[in-house]
């Protein structure tokens, strides 16, 4: 999503006594749930995929609040504020983005799989080379994904706790930290689901109510909000209703919003969280239901962004929100201060926090059940574990990764954290989605391609990202700073000008994939193919394969 960029010391609105106070009560009440759902941890199946006891709704609600960072609410609202039409191209990518894991990915991966997508892509291939790959894939997504809501949780503090300095929002940083080791060490994915659960309601209700209170300011005419908006923009308002504002200016800005566009839309059907969501629900028919009301959801969540951000531009205004504390991203809580005051901006404070707690969360259990199943038991132990010594690594990852997550967020805190979540997008995108569409739908795909496909797809990303204007060279044209991850104006090193690579590395890894199979000199197994294909398209075989 759109990270939340760090934010200065600066003025303080609300008051951060009410703020930790509403976060508070939802940490108790969360962490009494977490507890309760803990007591039917038995088997892996239930740490990892919830027992598969969730159901369609269920699941469909907890996927949302997978989806749904705080990034998203608090970046989208600001960037439609700011430049109108092309702000509100984000919210229609990603909702188009689940109609390609709803026809490609979600029934056929439930059908197929066990836990994770190591599970599917090593059905029909070598085992041990394939899990390796998927899973380094795997922690590559995650790990920047989980770095960015780090420190977005560091940057939102000061304009939502009344908190400065990089110290204190490392201290922030590092309780976020804690309590998501502490959500997912005790409540596995079931405890992690009713968390996300719980947040996605908080926040689509949050958001509906102050999508009412200002279309009730604007006697419910949504022309209204938006002439409100164009005229508190002043000269040149008229923009924010057309395409262009942001992405354009020339054919270079056109090909970055392309390029960020094809790895938002096909990086979400490869995003290893959201993959493993399709896991906790007992049937295919059930994972095809979840999918139904994520979209259902998430549609009607960044249809409120709409007049979320027209009505932040109209009642507080573009000048006010760029100079407040977190720029952009400071759309959303502005506007709940200016509609109910106090309690209202401690309402979305908490709402915030809830989402990043649960956003960590859900990419926490999906690394530590990717190095746990696929690394150590799969392919150091070679499948001779047992259930319960899975599970048991899987809690001492969950640490592990909860701490280098601190650390990383602490580190990466003060930082332009934006391309960490662009790259998490163009990494799922490139190297997961093209070898998962292979080996579902290719007969001839085998070893090679996928080893090709998968580690083109990665190192190309990482690459690409190093060489691209979000690490060197790009500069604010009016005030000559830096908008990069080095903020030494005279370091520049880029070698290309687009700021996500997904425009070069997704079709790459599909013809690395064509290339990697061609050239090798190992066959497919036609036997296993029909065997997948009947599996994935019947679901026949599947609970035999998924039960324990």
């Amino acid at each position: 999503m759109i990270a939340a960029v760090p934010m200065a010391e600066t003025e303080q609105i609300g008051e951060p006594a009410v703020n930790i106070a509403i976060f508070g009560v939802f940490v108790l009440i969360t962490l009494v749930i977490v507890f309760r759902a803990s007591r039917n941890n038995k088997t892996a199946a239930d740490y990892y995929a919830a027992g598969r006891s969730f159901t369609g709704p269920q699941n469909g609600t907890a996927i949302a609040g997978d989806y749904l960072s705080a990034a998203s609410f608090l970046g989208i609202c600001g960037a439609i504020a700011i430049n109108g039409y092309d702000g509100f191209l984000y919210s229609i990518g990603f909702l188009v983005a689940w109609l390609v894991a709803l026809l490609l990915v979600a029934e056929l991966l439930r059908n197929t799989g066990k836990f994770t997508m190591a599970d599917v892509l090593s059905f029909r291939l070598k085992e041990r080379p394939v899990r390796m790959a998927a899973s380094l894939a795997t922690l590559a997504v995650v790990f920047f994904y989980l770095l960015a809501q780090m420190a977005g949780a560091g940057g939102l503090v000061a304009l939502l706790l009344g908190v400065e300095g990089t110290g204190a929002q490392g201290v922030v940083i590092a309780v976020v930290g804690a309590l998501m080791i502490l959500y997912v060490l005790i409540g596995g994915m079931k405890g992690t689901t009713w968390v996300q659960i719980i947040k996605a309601i908080l926040l689509i209700v949050g958001a509906a109510v102050m999508t009412v209170w200002v279309l009730a300011k604007f006697g419910f005419n949504l022309s209204d909000v938006m002439q409100g908006a164009i005229d508190k923009a002043g000269e040149g308002g008229e923009a924010l209703i057309g395409p262009g504002k942001q992405y354009g200016a020339n054919a270079t800005s056109q090909l970055n919003f392309l390029s960020l566009a094809l790895a938002l839309v096909l990086g979400t059907a490869g995003l290893p969280h959201v993959l493993m969501r399709f896991y906790t629900v007992p049937t295919a028919k059930e994972a095809r239901r979840s999918v139904v009301w994520a979209i259902w959801l998430i549609g009607i969540f960044y249809l409120f962004t709409l007049v979320l951000g027209y009505g932040a531009g109209a009642l507080v205004g573009p000048e006010a929100i760029k100079a407040a504390p977190g720029g952009v991203n400071s759309a959303a809580p502005l506007l709940a201060f200016e509609l109910g005051g106090t309690i209202l901006l401690g309402l979305i404070s908490a709402v915030a926090f809830a989402t990043i707690l649960a956003v960590v969360a859900g990419l926490t259990i999906t690394a530590a059940t990717s190095f746990a199943h696929d690394i150590y038991a799969s392919v150091i132990k070679k499948g001779e574990i047992k259930p319960d010594g899975e599970v048991r690594v899987a809690r001492i990852t969950v640490v592990v990764i909860g701490i280098l997550a601190i650390i990383g967020g602490i580190f990466a805190n003060g930082q332009n954290v934006a391309f960490l979540v662009a790259l998490a997008f163009a990494v799922a995108a490139s190297a997961n989605l093209p070898t998962i569409l292979y080996s579902l739908f290719w007969k001839r795909f085998n070893t090679s391609g996928a080893l090709w496909s998968m580690y083109g797809g990665l190192i190309s990303c990482l690459v690409l990202i190093t060489f691209s204007p979000v690490v060197s060279g790009k500069v604010d044209p009016v005030t000559g700073d830096s908008l990069s991850m080095i903020k030494d104006t005279s370091v520049d090193f880029h070698l290309i000008p687009l700021e996500n690579p997904g425009l070069i590395t997704i079709p790459l890894a599909f013809l690395l994939g064509i290339f990697g199979t061609y050239i090798s000199k190992g066959k497919s197994s036609p036997a296993k193919y029909a065997e997948m294909e009947v599996r994935s398209l019947t679901g026949a075989g599947s609970e035999k394969a998924t039960s324990h």
